[in-house]
């Protein structure tokens, strides 16, 4: 059989590393092209090498939950997993199998980053640093964005694209080297799963340049902006129903939670949110018409339409584990009704 009728199934799931999981995957070939997740045979590996199991009993279980193709590969495709225990239940670093499914929730991520090589940001020099931010955010020019970021930044639109994942946008951020790309989806387990499926093109991608992605929220300390994974969520009571009393009910109930979510959102967030550099400080829960230093940001349209659209929480940090973040999202709206 030739190569032409094998296909490359390139298994993806999260380790059990803490305080957030890290990206693991390896390819599989089959005869035959896959039409959906539920094509692709479950699978498994050796936990004892991603702290999940110990070596007298490492059997983890990968379970394929969404199917993308993948272009930079002939015949390839991308397996999103879920890792069980050998019994089929959810492993304990599973949390995607906590998130409560909801049909009606819509879902931007806003995905800050840093690219990193040899140790600090990408355009840093080689000794201190570069010039103060200003022109960096959105910026054109080789002395603020370089070329290999840009260039890095649009091959990952295209083979997220051609993923069938719906990437909205990328730009250079505030930071030297820092950037970001926006990910919307309808549903909450399949906006995490685009996220994670997004990132790991991301990771892979910049092998090929000697290259490394920094997602931690605060990398570099000092006057220089962190990196957050701000949620823009709506819902068909936020979409339809509206009104200023249920968007109070819903704000009481983000504040009841405070401490919840930011448990959920990621760690070291308060090196991140300290009230500096378009942050509300971590211990506050605050609310504002186009504050970006606003726990959540409400944008004009969504008061000057009686209180209809979508919110913006601006507390979600870059590292933070999409699963953990809607799910937490989840269980505080369904508190309202």
């Amino acid at each position: 059989m030739s190569s032409a009728s094998k296909f490359k199934l390139e298994y993806i799931w999260l380790d059990g590393y803490l305080p957030e999981p890290n990206l693991r995957s390896k390819t599989k070939i089959v005869d035959k092209a896959p039409g959906s997740a539920a094509d692709c045979p479950v699978w498994g590996f050796d936990g004892s090498s991603t702290q999940q199991a110990e070596g007298r009993s490492s059997d983890c279980v990968l379970k394929p939950v969404a199917l993308y193709p993948d272009s930079t590969r002939k015949n390839g495709y991308l397996v999103m997993c879920e890792v069980l225990l050998p019994d089929g239940t959810p492993h304990p670093s599973n949390f995607r199998a906590t998130v409560e499914d909801m049909s009606d929730l819509w879902i931007g991520f806003e995905q800050e980053y840093f690219f990193y090589k040899d140790g600090k940001p990408l355009g840093f020099p080689a000794n201190g640093f570069p010039s103060p931010q200003g022109p960096y955010y959105t910026g054109v020019g080789y002395k603020n964005v370089g070329c290999v970021a840009r260039k890095i930044a649009e091959e990952h639109i295209d083979i997220c694209l051609d993923a069938g994942i719906n990437l909205e946008g990328i730009n250079a951020e505030v930071a030297k080297g820092q950037w970001e790309f926006q990910i919307f989806a309808k549903g909450a387990k399949k906006v995490c799963d685009d996220m994670w499926v997004s990132r790991y093109l991301l990771v892979r991608l910049c092998e090929q340049y000697g290259v490394d992605v920094e997602f931690h929220c605060k990398p570099i300390r000092g006057d220089w902006n962190g990196s957050g994974m701000h949620t823009n969520f709506s819902t068909d009571a936020l979409r339809d129903k509206g009104g200023k009393e249920y968007f109070e009910k819903l704000m009481a109930a983000f504040a009841k939670f405070r401490d919840e979510h930011i448990a959920a959102y990621g760690p070291d967030n308060h090196l991140r949110l300290t009230g500096l550099h378009e942050t509300q400080s971590i211990d506050k829960f605050t609310y504002g018409v186009a504050d970006r230093g606003s726990s959540i940001r409400i944008p004009h349209a969504f008061v000057n339409n009686n209180y209809k659209g979508y919110l913006e929480d601006r507390r979600p940090n870059s590292q933070a584990d999409p699963y953990k973040i809607i799910s937490r999202i989840v269980k505080t709206i369904k508190t309202v009704g």
